[in-house]
């Protein structure tokens, strides 16, 4: 099937629109690991030139979503502790240093907690959320709590690596829902909202003991199945 790509009311580049479609398709989980973009099939399916596809996957990877090897092309990254611990490292450096700065201006975490409700409407709603609704929404609790530091770089920064923790969250799918997601994070407005030590061993438990540590067991997971399977 061809995807127009040349829709009238959609102001972007031919580039952008073809990164937009496969970045919704790869915050949904639809191309696994390994998963190889072939310029010609891209070309074919979007009814564009080569040119357009290849730099339509340069921004995916300038996002992070997708890498660029060497004789093979774009391609979805494997998952590895390398890449889980430095994502996760610069989360937490971004995320509580802008949390300090908020604590200490007395910032009022009420946006923070508005996310968490629209996160909460997600979850209720029927039928269910796209995955990447639901990745969005996680992210724009997190996006509010850097916000609330006041501090516009910082904001900058944090949007700079959110598409890729967002992908990488697709990988524990099977352990979270939206209506989990909500709870824990209303728990987290919740302490943040203490302030103090709380709020900040709050904010590193989110992003340690739960985000972090849940990617290390997709990772073992998927490492043994891999042995189980003999790769």
């Amino acid at each position: 099937m061809v995807v127009s790509a040349a829709d009238p009311a959609d102001v972007r580049t031919a580039p952008e629109r073809v990164a937009g479609t496969l970045r919704d398709e790869l915050l949904d989980g639809a191309h696994p690991v390994g998963t190889r973009f072939r310029e010609e099939e891209l070309a074919e399916r979007f009814d564009v030139g080569r040119h357009t596809i290849r730099s339509g996957l340069r921004l995916l990877v300038e996002r992070g979503l997708v890498v660029h090897e060497r004789h093979r092309g774009a391609i979805v990254a494997p998952l590895s502790k390398q890449r889980i611990d430095e994502i996760f490292d610069y989360r937490k450096v971004l995320e509580l240093g802008a949390l300090r700065m908020a604590l200490d201006a007395k910032a009022d975490f009420g946006p923070a907690l508005a996310e968490v409700e629209r996160l909460e409407a997600l979850a209720e709603r029927s039928p269910g959320p796209l995955w990447r609704e639901v990745t969005k929404a996680h992210g724009a609790i997190h996006r509010a709590i850097v916000e609330a530091a006041g501090n516009q770089h910082l904001v900058e920064s944090y949007h700079r690596c959110e598409d890729e923790i967002r992908l990488l969250l697709t990988f524990v799918r099977p352990d979270f829902d939206a209506a989990r997601l909500a709870t824990v994070h209303r728990d987290l407005i919740a302490k943040l909202q203490s302030g103090g030590k709380t709020a900040l061993d709050a904010l590193t438990e989110d992003i340690d003991g739960m985000g972090r540590a849940a990617l290390l067991a997709a990772l073992r997971r998927a490492e043994a199945s891999a042995r189980l399977l003999g790769h």
